[in-house]
């Protein structure tokens, strides 16, 4: 089953374009902005990584960030920030809300699906179940 990826952006363009660049590797829902995507997230649907805006009308990324990191529900969920702006102060902005990265528009696509593989595949290994207590038995040899 392929991964469940979340693209809010007010831009059809990059919406559109994230949509046809990650389809081949998962499972994509593009929503327009915040305040839709809450709704989304209200209906109980649980993506494995987010990739939002920051400027969208309605909800902005921050509140959106805000509001996923208070709910105990989807506080885990990796979130990526895109966004024009390449200041430091909103790059600090976005990790001090929560965000699990920040990437600039316009931006590399194989660099981004390349971090998207990467942190998906660091969660897939944390989340994989402990080798039972059997597996770490002695073999004694007669």
């Amino acid at each position: 089953m392929k991964k469940l990826i979340l693209v809010i952006d007010d831009d059809f363009f990059v919406r559109s374009l994230l949509n046809f660049m990650l389809q081949d590797h998962y499972e994509v829902v593009t929503i327009e902005n915040g305040f839709q995507a809450m709704l989304w997230l209200d209906k109980g649907h649980y993506p494995d990584l987010i990739l939002t805006d920051i400027d969208m009308p309605k909800i902005d990324g921050f509140n959106l960030l805000k509001h996923l990191r208070k709910s105990g529900f989807y506080r885990e969920v990796p979130v990526f920030v895109l966004t024009g702006h390449s200041c430091s102060d909103i790059e600090e902005k976005c990790r001090q809300s929560g965000a699990t990265g920040f990437i600039t528009k316009p931006f590399n696509p194989p660099a981004l699906l390349e971090k998207i593989q990467t942190t998906l595949a660091s969660i897939s290994i944390e989340k994989a179940p402990a080798n039972s207590e059997a597996d770490h038995k002695e073999v004694k040899h007669a």
